[in-house]
């Protein structure tokens, strides 16, 4: 299997200037690198888009204050208005990076429409907190949903999954009445944590009741919880929503060494689940998503990238390459579970599991 990798110099120094994440893209692309997987994954050019291309999603109030601002802009107000505060400040080719993520992203999945490969990573993609008019969530676009309109234009129904450690709101919203695009998330739900919906009620509505699935998961998940939750509900979506292209956002914030302390993946833990979703044999799109502990980011996706060449680096030493220091003390690739407490405990899950596979009885195709 031939698997596509959406990559240029232009969007990862780009992506990387994006706030909050600083450099990670370049780490990441690095780390792919140094241990040559790039020589088994064929390179996809992604397509430079315009503002025009944005505004089939996001409104066109919002794509041009993008387009006009610059460090000189005062209004303050319409910024705000718009979510560049905060966790979505303003930044210097702030439009130039969104348009290279929208335009990865659909790049991907136009190749994939096309049928030239089965599986296509955009790892410097996965932003699926955007809304319509405005930044959230560290979010400036939400290419996620982008590229499953893309997707749309090739297939009638499109598995969205996320395993990010926050709900994937954003594409949820964009198709929550929607029966030909089902959203899957898997996520901390807690009170008071971002973006605060996902509950295991949220099932869609009109013609889109059924086709959003929501794995709520408590504090301390663990690759034991992701792995029960997926095997005991995925194969029962695909089987009931019978997709025919799926997009995958594999956000790392969930493993173990994040700052937000919540889930204790690991990157082979998070890596089946991926090799399991591929294992569909749809076409697959792979995103990125969120991760703040850089190397631990990197370490995952390229974890999950060799395992679909087949390539263990599981017990493999940090090659040495410009970022090499952030990988210290130890300098392996094996990421190491910590010893949060997993509230997850199996009464919980059950009662989840339930939910969810009584919900799925909704789907009608």
């Amino acid at each position: 299997m031939v698997i596509g990798y959406v990559a240029s110099d232009e969007l990862i120094s780009l992506t990387s200037l994006i706030p909050k994440i600083t450099n990670r893209s370049d780490m990441v692309a690095d780390l792919i690198k140094s241990f040559q997987l790039t020589d088994n994954l064929e390179i996809i050019e992604p397509n430079n888009i315009s503002g025009l291309q944005l505004t089939e999603f996001h409104s066109k109030d919002y794509i041009s204050t993008l387009e006009n601002y610059s460090e000189d802009t005062e209004d303050d107000e319409k910024l705000r208005q718009f979510g560049l505060e905060f966790d979505c400040p303003p930044f210097p080719k702030m439009f130039r990076t969104v348009c290279a993520i929208g335009g990865a992203s659909i790049t991907a999945a136009e190749e994939l429409g096309q049928g030239y490969y089965q599986v296509v990573i955009n790892w410097f993609g996965g932003w699926h907190h955007g809304q319509p008019e405005k930044a959230e969530g560290f979010c400036y676009v939400n290419d996620c949903v982008l590229a499953i309109r893309q997707l749309r234009n090739y297939f009638s129904r499109v598995l969205y999954i996320d395993l990010d450690l926050h709900h994937g709101n954003g594409v949820e919203s964009a198709f929550y009445q929607s029966s030909a695009v089902l959203t899957y998330s898997v996520h901390k739900y807690e009170t008071g944590f971002y973006p605060g919906g996902g509950g295991v009620d949220s099932i869609g509505e009109g013609k889109g009741r059924g086709y959003s699935v929501n794995i709520p998961l408590r504090n301390g998940a663990d690759d034991t919880t992701l792995t029960r939750v997926t095997d005991e509900t995925l194969d029962t979506v695909v089987e009931r929503f019978k997709p025919e292209a799926v997009v995958c956002q594999c956000g790392a914030d969930g493993v173990s060494g994040d700052p937000h302390q919540a889930f204790s993946y690991t990157a082979s833990g998070l890596s089946r689940v991926v090799s399991k979703v591929v294992s569909y044999n749809r076409p697959t799109l792979l995103l990125g998503g969120g991760g703040y502990n850089h190397p631990n980011v990197a370490r995952t996706w390229t974890t999950i990238t060799a395992d679909l060449l087949h390539t263990d680096l599981s017990n493999e030493e940090i090659p040495d390459h410009k970022y090499f220091t952030d990988y210290g003390p130890g300098f392996e690739m094996k990421i190491t579970a910590s010893n949060i407490k997993n509230e997850n405990d199996s009464s919980y899950l059950d009662s989840v599991i339930n939910s969810v596979n009584n919900n799925l009885d909704l789907i009608k195709l």
